[in-house]
């Protein structure tokens, strides 16, 4: 990678902060040992660590290119922000270095940089001349930043009486008016609304097509996935992943899932102990058993697939796509009838089970998603049927079940991927889930057109009908 097209370079930083139980010991911290360099005879007192260290970053390292799109995700406390408050140049690494070429604009927190009793033009104007723009400057773009906030007579008032919404409207109008070759935005879309929301993604693919390098930090996986070209995972302060986004976001839900896995697990062994000392406490009775195992689960961690996890008390074993007469097909044509075919096997006697898939084109945007859970709420609810539906059929151990997706194709012209997973949704109406299985890129097809028989443009057919009055 040529140094000359690099515009952050991060290498091997690390960050650490002080923690103290106590504000004395903070003061104490900051002035024993300055005292014991001046006073005769100094002593352990001078010396003595009151606090303890947080790394907060170790030994991370980033090397961006001019015009990339970069994700950065990982879960609450895993130094996302961290880093980027050093690339952005508000904190400095406590060891490592950190090069930055270009005018950054950063939105790292709601409304930081504004001055509160000042005026949305006034905070306007002063934000404009600390990202390095003459005041004169600032002002010929003033239309265009008031135009893309769009808040009305509220740019003369305080921005103390602004909502959250109407803040994060003029802090991102100005960050992008002022064309950044850095744009860091680190989740303060999350509180603006969704028409808001579309009018930023599109800002930002604008500055990206005039060479802006964009950071991006998000829980939102999708935005991650379709935004950004590559990502990197961090956890406790480390670099665990970093390659296309794709990939990295599948690792992010591997992780969330062993999170959730151990959380549960440990829940439960809390539960029994208490039933061991309830029990304990009123008789001599016999201590509380210990749960069986599951028999015949593979061991979690030992995955033959790298593009799949889950706790594997059900397993997919095949997926296959189906033209009409029960053939595998990967080319359709739109208005054709597909079947998406899922062969699952439990390794134990379950119910509760939730089978979906989910399709994505190449572009990796999410196109549909949909499962027999969702069925089986609409027939509960809209038909008023009392049938179990598949989450309540008990599935034997051992014997394999096939589910059947069949779909009208309105798709557009596209390369497309199948992704499958089965999960046990512990409450009827869903929120509860236990991933099982989850299998990306199970199955491939592919989405063509006949110029002279049947067109459309887009990534869907809405089926729509045009007809002529000839009066209004």
């Amino acid at each position: 990678m040529s140094s000359d097209n690099l515009v952050i370079d991060i290498e091997n930083v690390s960050k650490v902060f002080n923690i103290f139980d106590k504000p004395s010991d903070r003061l104490l911290q900051m002035l024993l040992p300055r005292l014991g360099r001046v006073l005769p005879g100094k002593g352990e007192w001078s010396s003595r660590q009151r606090g303890r260290e947080f790394w907060a970053l170790r030994d991370v390292s980033l090397k961006v290119k001019r015009g990339d799109a970069v994700g950065i995700i990982g879960r609450n406390g895993s130094g996302k922000s961290t880093l980027l408050q050093i690339i952005a140049g508000t904190l400095a690494p406590t060891t490592g270095s950190a090069q930055v070429n270009g005018r950054i604009a950063a939105l790292l927190e709601l409304g930081s940089g504004f001055n509160p009793d000042f005026t949305g033009r006034e905070n306007v104007v002063l934000n404009g001349m600390i990202l390095g723009l003459t005041e004169r400057e600032v002002m010929q773009r003033f239309d265009a930043i008031a135009a893309f906030a769009d808040i009305g007579n509220f740019i003369d008032q305080p921005v103390r009486t602004y909502s959250s919404g109407m803040m994060l409207r003029l802090a991102f109008a100005v960050q992008t008016q002022v064309e950044p070759d850095i744009l860091i935005v680190d989740e303060a879309l999350a509180v603006g609304d969704a028409l808001f929301q579309k009018r930023c993604f599109q800002q930002m693919e604008a500055l990206r097509a005039n060479g802006c390098t964009l950071l991006l930090v998000s829980h939102d996986q999708e935005s991650i996935r379709t935004l950004t070209d590559h990502a990197i995972l961090l956890r406790d302060g480390t670099v665990r992943v970093a390659g296309p986004s794709s990939e990295v976001v599948l690792e992010y839900r591997k992780q969330l899932h062993d999170d959730e896995r151990d959380y549960y697990a440990s829940i439960s062994a809390q539960h029994l102990q208490h039933a061991r000392q309830t029990i304990d406490a009123q008789s001599d009775a016999d201590p509380v058993a210990e749960p069986a195992e599951h028999g015949g689960s593979p061991v979690l961690g030992v995955r033959s697939d790298k593009l799949s996890f889950g706790d594997f008390d059900c397993v997919v074993e095949h997926v296959r796509v189906l033209d009409t007469d029960g053939n595998e097909c990967a080319y359709f044509l739109p208005r054709e009838r597909a079947t998406i075919e899922v062969t699952a096997r439990p390794t134990r006697d379950m119910d509760k089970l939730n089978v979906n898939v989910r399709l994505r084109n190449k572009e990796g945007v999410k196109l549909y998603s949909w499962g027999t859970l969702n069925q089986d709420v609409s027939q509960w609810t809209e038909q008023g049927s009392e049938q179990p539906g598949v989450w309540g059929t008990t599935f034997p151990a051992d014997e394999p079940f096939v589910v059947r997706f069949e779909f009208d194709c309105v798709l557009g012209v596209n390369f497309y991927e199948v992704q499958v997973s089965v999960s046990e949704e512990l409450e009827r109406f869903g929120g509860a889930q236990r991933m099982l299985h989850w299998r990306d890129e199970a199955a491939f097809f592919q989405v063509g057109m006949r110029q002279k028989e049947y067109t459309f443009g887009g990534v869907c057919d809405l089926r729509m009908r045009a007809t002529v009055a000839t009066t209004p």
